[in-house]
């Protein structure tokens, strides 16, 4: 259902109520649409009658679990593309695979942050907006493919229904004979008109240079030609292409005599050609702007599901300063110009160094040093990242002239990398140190890079930190942070 003063409608699964009342009045106070169940008959009922944009889904339920609830949505047509959020006490990592085996999209460990929760629905919610867009561009893509097909259908019955141009020519490049059929192709009257204007069909119609000579060599070896594509210039000057098939006609000694052939216009084939063409690249386009390069190419060569394992990758994530209360004071087209020019910078710095960019989640940028492909010096290269962006931001703060700083957050470790979904693509990456790097960002201070014990380890012969304090993470326990500085001069 819709309602234009919603956000979005979320789903809510959960059997205890407590939960349930705190995160629906979280959710109502960001404008969201929210409705609860607390079993999973219910719950199925809801979605299918309500199709909500969004599922929260705990795992542990009476009756039907969360898995068995997931599989029921994601075999069911309605409710089958419905993101569903997994949310749950469960931390082996065994059942938050399955949680993803059954179409699940992301995972919260309980007890959760409301704050958290919040910022994966947003992400989920603009991932869900971004698959549909590109379903309707798929569409639009496929049916102008489909109408492109039944032209091409059409011109290729209206050509085998005609008859197609016939000639013999001399040797040395003269009409012998030609039917109506090749004037008409040829733009002339008449064949009569034909053989009197072309006197030298190597020069007068072909456009290539030596085009015709060509020919005549691979006939003295091969005694035929079939389906020879040429451009060639018809009486008004247009450009046009022809498909040729042609054979040698000698005597009983073995001497040429003259050759015969027969001509067909394939203009249209050859612009309907061009057409699939150029919009095969431009898909091509599409998807390599949504994954990796190297993925995108994995994909077009083998569909097959993604999923890599790499040891060694340091991941930063990067927060602008109290956004909500700057972006409050210019309006949204400001906000959007202000963000595209510091994200086009970091992706700048990106390119450069040899990272990749992960995802944008409004205003945090994320990005990876060692996925795609492995990178032995990726924690050096992520705190160049970390340091070029401070300065990004600092001379876009002079440029504005008020407080405009980021938070950045720096881990390191083994993570998993692969593409979510099968017709709309996601690049993404998961493990500890992702998690681990959003703390240090979140954790963090404006105008500071705070860093993991595993970055200070690798660095701190070649860059300057600062200590921080031992601080408690969620999900981790004490560790001590470090704050960047800079790297050793001389």
């Amino acid at each position: 259902m819709e309602n234009r003063h919603y956000r979005a409608t979320i789903l809510l699964i959960d059997d205890l109520e407590t939960e349930l009342l705190l995160l629906s009045a979280a959710l109502k106070k960001h404008s969201y649409r929210v409705l609860t169940a607390m079993d999973g008959q219910a719950a199925i009922a809801i979605a299918i009658a309500e199709q909500p944009d969004l599922i929260i889904l705990d795992i542990k339920l009476p009756g039907l679990n969360g898995y068995d609830i997931c599989t029921q949505f994601k075999q069911n047509s309605t409710t089958q593309d419905i993101p569903v959020l997994f949310m749950s006490g469960i931390y082996d990592a065994p059942g938050k695979v399955k949680a993803f085996e059954v179409g699940g999209v992301d995972f919260i460990s309980k007890p959760f942050q409301v704050e958290e929760v919040l910022a994966r629905v947003n992400h989920q919610l603009n991932l869900r907006e971004l698959q549909k867009r590109l379903e309707d561009q798929n569409v639009r893509v496929q049916q102008e493919l489909q109408e492109r097909r039944k032209l091409e259908e059409r011109y290729r019955h209206m050509v085998e229904q005609s008859i197609d141009g016939i000639f013999q020519t001399s040797p040395d490049g003269h009409f012998l004979t030609v039917n109506p059929t090749l004037a008409e192709i040829y733009g002339y009257d008449s064949p009569e008109e034909l053989m009197e204007s072309i006197t030298d069909v190597g020069t007068q119609l072909y456009l290539q240079p030596g085009r015709r000579e060509g020919i005549k060599t691979y006939l003295q070896q091969h005694g035929q030609v079939l389906g020879a594509e040429s451009r060639v210039r018809r009486k008004d000057g247009r450009k046009i292409w022809i498909s040729e098939n042609i054979r040698s006609i000698k005597d009983s000694r073995g001497q040429l005599l003259y050759y015969e052939g027969t001509v067909r216009d394939i203009t249209e084939r050859r612009r309907l050609e061009s057409m699939i063409y150029h919009q095969r690249k431009q898909t091509e386009r599409i998807l390599q702007s949504i994954l990796p390069k190297s993925i995108a190419e994995r994909l077009k060569h083998n569909p097959q599901t993604i999923a890599d394992s790499f040891e060694e990758v340091s991941v930063l994530f990067a927060d602008i300063d109290n956004f909500t209360a700057f972006s409050s004071r210019i309006d949204p087209t400001e906000q959007v110009k202000l963000l595209n020019q510091l994200f086009s910078e970091f992706d700048r710095l990106a390119e450069q160094l040899g990272l990749e960019k992960i995802k944008t989640i409004r205003d945090v940028y994320f990005v990876a040093a060692g996925v795609p492909e492995p990178k032995v010096n990726h924690a050096e290269a992520i705190a160049e990242m970390a340091l070029g962006m401070q300065a990004v931001a600092a001379a876009l703060q002079e440029r504005l002239g008020e407080p405009f700083q980021i938070r950045v957050g720096i881990s390191s470790g083994a993570v998993v990398a692969g593409v979510l979904g099968k017709t709309k693509f996601t690049y993404d990456l998961w493990g500890a140190p992702v998690n681990l790097a959003s703390r240090m960002q979140s954790n963090g201070l404006p105008g500071k890079i705070q860093v993991t014990p595993e970055i200070y380890d690798r660095l701190r012969d070649h860059y300057c930190f600062d200590p921080r304090e031992v601080m408690q993470i969620q999900g981790v326990g004490e560790i001590m942070t470090y704050w960047l500085i800079g790297r050793y001069t001389g």
